[in-house]
């Protein structure tokens, strides 16, 4: 029987029909489907990439391969015949945009979007960079291209010598790229805790920072029109707690009308790609127009807002992206709704584009203000920028700064000895409770309302009460996180008496606090790396270094060519469990397989292949270059104990397929 529900958001009434058929089916037809009353479109799993108009629920990764089909369709309003190119390399929180992209492909294709995913970040980067070379030449098909990058942090980190020179050559007229950028600032998923407003910053490309999935489709669409406006790369900042929650957002494709700046000319010959381009003649183009159309445009579509006002505001709180949702947490934690908030005088102003800073906008915000935080994750950006709008400025404008520093007693500056303690900590991740604290004791030193004041000091003895309580739970054990039942790694990263092994990323990485000789990890693609440094000054004469199958594919082989030039002694364990279990079980970004492996590192110059498997009859009949020798796993610790002993650099290939995937399949 199927079952009547009211939906607030149209107040209409939606009938959930019952989901007919097997999985495959459902996965493949969309069978899972709503009887709407008369009048209403059927709603499938596919409306959040069909629809035209309404309001569909959807998560952040979702909206980001709706983006370009939204793209695509304002291309066609506009009569441009245009195409979509997207690219990158998965990683936390962006591991599951290229599994949601391959579901989505009967609709990329219909809208002449094409998915290439990348070998690897760079690679990616610069197969982008080539769709707004196309129309530099007489053959095009297409009248641009707009196109997509996306990676996490370190993939940022590897592809900034594509970035800089992609973007001094900038964008045609009618492409443009968004480049989407995943950041884990508390490392929960990462070797690093990544914050890639900086580096975007040192490669001269702007930065969005939006709030929820609706911003994301807002923002992408700004972004893109931004791109081919200011001819740069725009890039979206985005983090675990917006692209992994999900929202009912406007599915309008007109939502975003982009409005081009009437106060900013532009040169004669416009900023977009050209060819032929000297580095002087992009150098002088960026510097003294690209960044001030961006900035013209970001002021022209009032990215940055001004949400909360008072007419006599003199405390003001600057914030951005997920921080401006703990701020409105925080502020209603202390009691203050907007009303109270307009009482007591304070403007809370949202940065959509913390990079570069619009001064416009930042100088009215700070206009009458006597004190203002500065409250964003991490490194400061947007409290270097105020700060920076604001000094040479009116005397009459002389607000306070704080931020990641809450006195003037903490020494002045960020790089004051000694340092002062931290107001906003730069470590980890903010919450609400901490940005409450850091509100609380900026408002506290106001002459505040008597009651006001009460309700602002019980609220914090009561976050200091939840905290203290916490502090008081003793872990008696902890469980740390562990190879799945069956997993090839809980045999192929053993090292056996007498050696030691570094660990590489990837699954595997874990055996860092494993009780199995691993220690120490590089980047990817940097695996083993370590020992060529390390061989000439200790007594150890072999290691064992750990490289899954993706990573060998991405970049690991230019490891394994490093230390055989290097004549370093050291073995390779190549961990074939066919998918990159860690991200979602995607398959590796193209073909590879074992005797591809052996035979391209028997060419490589390795001293000896040995090929390890739970099934080594598979290899039987199979031709492989220089004969492998090839053993069941049962053997493995023989193996390592005799490939150790060979100098120069030698190879085990592990070949096992994941376990989790082998149950999927």
């Amino acid at each position: 029987m199927n079952k009547a529900i009211d939906n607030p958001l149209d107040n209409t009434t939606t009938t959930v029909g019952k989901h007919t058929g097997s999985y495959d089916a459902y996965k493949n037809t969309n069978a899972l489907t709503c009887e709407l009353a008369p009048g209403h479109e059927e709603i499938t799993l596919d409306t959040k990439y069909t629809s035209r108009s309404g309001r569909v629920f959807m998560n952040g990764t979702q909206a980001l391969v709706r983006l370009p089909l939204i793209q695509k369709l304002r291309d066609q309003q506009e009569g441009l015949n245009t195409a979509g190119f997207i690219s990158g390399y998965r990683g936390s929180p962006l591991g599951n945009v290229d599994l949601a992209l391959w579901d989505a492909k009967k609709h990329l294709d219909k809208h002449d979007i094409v998915f290439q995913p990348g070998l690897n970040e760079d690679l990616a980067a610069t197969s982008v960079w080539g769709t707004q070379q196309l129309n530099l030449f007489p053959e095009a098909t297409r009248e641009g291209v707009f196109a997509m990058w996306y990676g996490k942090g370190p993939g940022l980190d590897r592809s900034m010598d594509v970035f800089k020179h992609a973007n001094n050559a900038g964008t045609a007229r009618h492409g443009g790229v968004l480049l989407i950028a995943g950041d884990d600032h508390g490392a929960k998923s990462s070797t690093v805790a990544y914050q890639s407003e900086h580096i975007l910053q040192a490669a001269g490309i702007p930065v969005l920072y939006p709030s929820s999935v609706q911003e994301y489709l807002d923002f992408g669409i700004h972004g893109w029109a931004m791109s081919r406006y200011s001819g740069l790369w725009v890039s979206m900042k985005c983090v675990t707690d917006v692209v992994e929650s999900s929202a009912s957002v406007d599915m309008d494709v007109n939502r975003v009308q982009p409005v081009y700046p009437e106060d900013f000319e532009l040169p004669p010959d416009g900023l977009n790609i050209r060819w032929p381009d000297t580095p002087l003649a992009q150098e002088e183009r960026l510097n003294n127009y690209r960044w001030y159309a961006a900035l013209a445009y970001v002021r022209a579509n009032k990215i940055d807002q001004i949400i909360i006002d008072s007419p006599d505001a003199k405390f003001g709180i600057m914030t951005a992206g997920k921080a401006y949702l703990d701020v409105r947490q925080a502020l209603i934690d202390l009691g203050l709704d907007q009303k109270a908030c307009e009482a007591l005088g304070i403007r809370l102003y949202k940065v959509g584009c913390v990079w570069p800073l619009e001064a416009q906008g930042a100088r009215e915000f700070a206009t009458g203000l006597d004190e203002i935080l500065v409250v964003e994750e991490k490194r400061q950006i947007m409290e270097y920028a105020i700060k920076e709008e604001l000094y040479n400025w009116r005397d009459d404008v002389r607000p306070e700064v704080y931020g990641k520093y809450g006195t003037k007693e903490s020494g002045g500056g960020e790089w004051s000895v000694p340092r002062g303690p931290w107001l906003l900590p730069p470590n980890a991740e903010l919450s609400p409770a901490i940005i409450a604290k850091a509100i609380a004791q900026r408002l506290l030193t106001r002459d505040l309302p008597p009651k006001i004041r009460a309700t602002i000091e019980a609220r914090i003895a009561i976050i200091h009460a939840k905290e203290k309580d916490t502090q008081r739970i003793s872990v008696v054990a902890e469980r740390k996180p562990w190879f799945c039942s069956g997993c090839p790694h809980n045999t192929s990263t053993r090292v056996p008496e007498g050696s030691r092994a570094v660990a590489g990323i990837g699954c595997h990485y874990m055996t860092i606090w494993m009780d199995r000789n691993t220690d120490t990890f590089t980047q990817m693609g940097g695996e083993g790396v370590t020992w060529i440094g390390q061989q000439h000054f200790t007594n150890t004469k072999h290691i064992f270094a750990n490289l899954g199958d993706g990573t060998y594919f991405h970049s690991g082989i230019l490891a394994i060519r490093a230390a055989i030039a290097a004549k370093a002694n050291i073995t390779y364990r190549i961990l074939y469990n066919d998918a990159v279990a860690m991200t979602g079980g995607q398959p590796v970004d193209g073909t590879l397989t074992v005797p591809m492996i052996n035979a391209s590192l028997v060419a490589e110059g390795v001293k000896k292949v040995v090929i390890v498997s739970d099934e080594p009859e598979k290899y039987k009949g199979i031709s492989l270059v220089a004969n492998p020798e090839i053993h069941h796993r049962d053997d493995y610790d023989m193996v390592m104990e005799e490939i150790r002993k060979i100098e120069g650099t030698t190879i085990i290939i592990y070949d096992q397929t994941c376990a989790t995937e082998k149950r999927r399949r």
